[in-house]
């Protein structure tokens, strides 16, 4: 066809144009939750995320983000606008891509075609690209900072690139189109890691091309050389010679008595010096793939060399330096992910053993003047063997897990042993490989974006499923993540599966490859356990974008069916393109309201409440990602508040972060930390097991333990077969107060006086083992004295509290510790005038109250449930003190600020009905007692259809009663009873279906 390249160049840049303007029209304009607080903080000054980092990711966002001028406030905007972009050009090559293979399709070059193939290819590059322009997965990553959608970039371009590499005759420009590829993959190391997993794919496509006609045996070996090529990239040139450099440089620090590094500069040396001169040496030779395969392992190290600036920034020591790797065995720690742990692939325990022995494992290394010294040895687990399988998929230890484990495949208690479950057989093992990791946590993701979505709740399951029909309740037609695409983008994809296989099987089999590397290859490598903090689609964004170029081939496969029942070609593409056009815009139409976050201000919001939540120059323990990056967010970038002290506790048992917490940070004084470095290494103190001693039972000085801890006393240790312990000697803690510093400081507030009357703390701390976070903030406590303030953020796990809640008062969104406590409070007590006024005046909740703007299931939790728990706290004990009509005032800018039109009524709005009956607001309880019985009885009869959630059911019948009791004790004794035979209906339901069959 005349024009053919032309066309197809702008009609590429038609659909980049169409996704740019979905996106960007979309894209949230501030921090989102989860990791985006962190990137975008770290991208706006260049600091050090999480591992193992993403340097080139944030040297683009730092680009980005000078588009802000100084508007602050914009930065999130413009670093966001990194994954618009990135995921437009994601779907300008997926385009080209499509149209690629198309031509290959039909087997004809473009100067071939003729006008009705030609629209066909066209149609299926439009139709392919805007399938996954809307799909879900890829939209929820293109508009917020996220490394997903530059990584969905990356791997578009490359996949293209190799296409394109298959065009050129000419040996020497080809092999300039595979060294580009190579300079590519090391970019997308400074990414995500996870773009690596094509290359078996991209090795495949190599061969096929040089060995053209070769057997299905040898196009398997082709595969494995390609798996090893991804090992040898992973695990030899990026943390294998970074092993290499720490081991060259132990030896010449320690033997040969040279600086630190020397090592790192010598083998950086004798590496490229070695390939420098293999490149020439093969040039020389005119040993073309040899020269080829070196030049790319030298463009691979060029991309990865990105690496540097981690370690460049790390040495300016930035207040956020995660690992810190500014030295060799910190960068080592960075790189391989430590901080995450292992788990078993091919062989290792179930989660039913028990460890039998402690041996040495690896040594742990420090600097200790101008040496490197081992410090302690990592203990290597010696477990039951009879425990031991192979692909061991239930290998998750980790608090609650076994039960979780159990409850997937039915696990009985083990009658021997009723502390432990029975040991699951291999055939459970395998069962819940494929159920559960393959099926629940990769096949639902899939079949949610060419399905469709039962709602946006977590855990939410695929729709519409057969076999699961049933009238959908008011809670999941309104919920704009419900998404019905009918199942036509997975028709689409089938049928373009076929296509490709019957014309043009190996290319179906390179394609075939890389769907299933970057989707069920991965769910095994990464052996997931059973609890999940969130959904994890975003990780299989690469198998949707290929199983999206199915869809776009699939115009192809209708267009021949067409044509051969119509005998007119012309129509048959027209129709094959019209057709196929209308399902991306089904998905558009379908999903526009679930990605819509242009107003969306919930995390900065919600960060900026918290902190305000604090007084002046205060200390914030908080629990993880979720509550602690938005912090992160706001103050680094907006500045709001940096005199607070944020204090991860998911971090707080790193050694790095608690060195980092004893020093001075923008705006706040160090943290006041008795113990030091050699306390808290990795692998000391690491978790304190409790034993108790008579002697001490009755309790022990938190501040003499600590000393004891940190002199590794003799009189808190027992003997291992590793060494001496530390223990814990008693539950009760004791802690001595300065009464007169501390009534002079104005901590106790007016109105609490007669409540400080001792003059030390004592509290029970329980009986399980001190971990090395809880250690931290006992010491932070211990040292404090009261002299800064101390918070503990509201969405903390309760062992976090450290079984101090008596002794911590409520303000807003967070408890504040206080010297006193109040007998009984086991949920802390409310100071109203100071709550009030935080609550009223200090808090901001930007179009929470707009039912156009899309909350999903992240802000409906902690974020929404925190406020709404602070205003039900705050009115609760304004009505116990007579204040009825400042009750009545908080109740309502609650109601305001959060309606249930743009959020709906939650577990916790439940219990505004009888606050409200009290403040005279009955017509307002009613209806919201009357709305909430509605929906839990519907949302029961669909679960009750559908084989619901246990715990759903549990969390509806806990709203429905709640209702009842509310309305009995406001004397609404005719609605109660009607409501509590509702109740008592669906109960019995619960009861027969669960209670009976336990």
């Amino acid at each position: 066809m005349k024009n053919f390249l032309r066309t197809n160049t702008l009609l590429g840049w038609l659909v980049f144009s169409i996704a740019l303007l979905t996106y960007a029209l979309t894209v949230e304009p501030t921090a989102s939750f989860w990791d985006c607080g962190e990137f975008i903080s770290c991208a706006f000054r260049l600091q050090v995320p999480h591992p193992p980092g993403a340097p080139i990711f944030l040297m683009l966002g730092r680009l980005f983000s000078l588009l802000a001028g100084n508007d602050v406030t914009q930065v999130a905007y413009w670093i966001n606008m990194v994954s618009v972009v990135a995921s437009a050009f994601t779907i300008l090559f997926m385009f080209w891509t499509i149209t690629l293979l198309g031509q290959k399709i039909v087997g004809k070059t473009a100067e071939n075609l003729t006008t009705s193939e030609a629209l066909g290819i066209f149609g299926a590059g439009v139709v392919g690209a805007l399938v996954y322009t809307f799909s879900d997965t890829f939209w929820f990553s293109a508009v917020e900072t996220e490394v997903y959608a530059l990584s969905s970039f990356l791997t578009a371009l490359v996949f293209w690139a190799m296409l394109r590499w298959e065009l050129i005759q000419d040996e020497a420009t080809a092999n300039r189109w595979l060294i580009l590829v190579a300079y590519l993959t090391g970019i997308s190391i400074g990414i995500h890691l996870v773009n690596l997993v094509i290359i078996p794919a991209l090795a495949l496509m190599y061969y096929y091309r040089k060995k053209p006609n070769q057997s299905f045996f040898q196009s398997i070996l082709a595969m494995i050389t390609g798996v090893l090529v991804l090992g040898l990239i992973n695990g030899g040139l990026l943390s294998g010679l970074s092993a290499v450099m720490f081991a060259m440089d132990r030896f010449l620090v320690n033997s040969v008595g040279l600086p630190f590094n020397s090592g790192v500069w010598l083998t950086v040396i004798l590496f490229f010096g070695i390939l420098g001169y293999g490149i020439y040496f093969t040039q020389k030779r005119q040993k073309s793939l040899l020269s080829t395969a070196l030049l790319s392992v030298l463009f691979i190290m060029i991309g990865y060399g990105s690496y540097t600036s981690i370690v460049i920034r790390s040495n300016y020591h930035p207040p956020i330096n995660e690992n810190d790797p500014s030295n060799l065995i910190n960068y080592l720690h960075y790189l391989n992910r430590d901080q995450y742990g292992s788990r078993s692939l091919l062989y290792g325990p179930q989660f039913t053993a028990r460890v039998t022995d402690f041996k040495r494992g690896t040594p742990q290394y420090k600097q200790d003047g101008n040496r490197y010294k081992i410090y302690d040895y990592e203990p290597a687990y010696v477990w039951e063997k009879d425990q031991l399988t192979f692909l061991p998929r239930l290998g998750s230890n980790q608090p609650g897990h076994d039960d979780a484990y159990a409850a997937s495949l039915g696990l009985p208690k083990d009658p021997t042993d009723p502390s432990r479950y029975v040991k699951p057989t291999f055939a459970q093992n395998l069962q819940y490989m494929f159920s559960h990791q393959m099926g629940f946590m990769y096949m639902r993701y899939f079949l949610w974006n060419f399905v469709g979505r039962e709602s946006d709740v977590i855990w939410a399951d695929w729709y519409p499923r057969l076999g699961k029909i049933s009238d959908l309740p008011e809670s999941i037609r309104t919920n704009k993540g419900h998404d019905n695409f009918y199942y036509l983008p997975l028709i689409l994809g089938i049928l373009g599966f076929g296509i490709q296989f019957m014309k043009r099987e190996k290319d179906g089999l390179v394609l075939a490859l890389a769907f299933l590397m970057t989707g069920l290859a991965l769910v095994f490598f990464l052996n997931a356990p059973p609890i999940e903090p969130r959904e994890r689609d975003y990780i299989y964004a690469g198998s949707f974008y290929f199983f999206a170029l199915w869809a776009g081939l699939g115009v192809l496969a209708l267009q021949n069916l067409l044509q051969k029942i119509a005998q007119k070609p012309m129509l048959a593409a027209s129709l094959a393109g019209g057709l196929a056009l209308t399902v991306p815009m089904l998905m558009g139409a379908k999903s526009w309201d679930n990605h819509d976050r242009s107003h969306r201000y919930a995390a900065a919001d919600f960060a900026r409440n918290l902190l305000n939540s604090c007084a002046p120059n205060a200390i914030l323990f908080t629990g993880g990602d979720t509550d602690t990056f938005p912090l992160w967010y706001v103050q680094e970038v907006e500045g709001f508040r940096k005199d607070v002290r944020v204090c991860c506790l998911s971090l707080l048992g790193t050694e790095w972060y608690i060195q980092q917490m004893k020093e001075k940070a923008d705006g706040s004084e160090p943290l006041p930390i008795s113990l030091e470095m050699d306390n808290y290494r990795k692998g000391i103190n690491d978790q304190i097991m409790f034993a108790e001693n008579p002697n001490v039972k009755a309790g022990i000085d938190l501040v003499e333990y600590l000393k004891l801890v940190k002199e590794n006393n003799p009189a808190i240790q027992v003997e291992t077969s590793i060494g001496s312990l530390n223990v814990l000697p008693s539950r009760i803690f004791s802690l001595k107060l300065d009464r007169d510093t501390i009534q002079k400081s104005g901590v106790i507030a007016k109105g609490m006086e007669p409540f400080f009357t001792e003059d030390r703390m004592t509290w029970d701390f329980g009986t399980s083992d001190l971990i090395k976070d809880r250690l931290i903030q006992l010491d932070i406590i211990a040292q404090n004295q009261f002299k800064r303030p101390v918070y503990f953020a509201s969405t903390l796990a309760s062992a976090n509290y450290l079984g101090l809640k008596e002794y911590m008062q409520i303000e807003g969104y967070a408890y504040r510790l206080m010297p006193f406590k109040v007998s009984g409070a086991t949920d802390g007590f409310v100071n109203t005038d100071l709550m009030y006024d935080k609550m009223m005046n200090k808090m901001s909740w930007r179009e929470m109250n707009n039912p156009d703007v899309y909350y999903d299931d992240t802000i409906r939790g902690a974020p929404v449930v925190s406020a709404r728990l602070a205003f039900y706290r705050l009115s609760t004990q304004l009505i116990q003190e007579g204040k009825l009509d400042t009750a009545k005032a908080a109740l309502n800018r609650c109601l305001e600020v959060m309606p249930d039109r743009s959020l709906p009524y939650d577990q916790v709005s439940v219990s505004f009905i009888g606050p409200l009956m009290a403040v005279g607001e009955q017509s307002k309880a009613l209806q919201m007692a009357q709305t909430i019985m509605r929906r839990c009885d519907e949302n029961l009869n669909y679960y009750y259809a559908t084989r619901g959630d246990r715990e759903d059911i549990r969390m509806n019948l806990f709203q429905m009663n709640r209702v009842v009791q509310q309305l009995q004790e406001a004397k609404q004794e005719k609605l109660a009873k009607s409501y509590e035979s509702q109740f008592e209906k669906q109960y019995q339901r619960f009861e027969n279906r669960f209670v009976e069959s336990e």
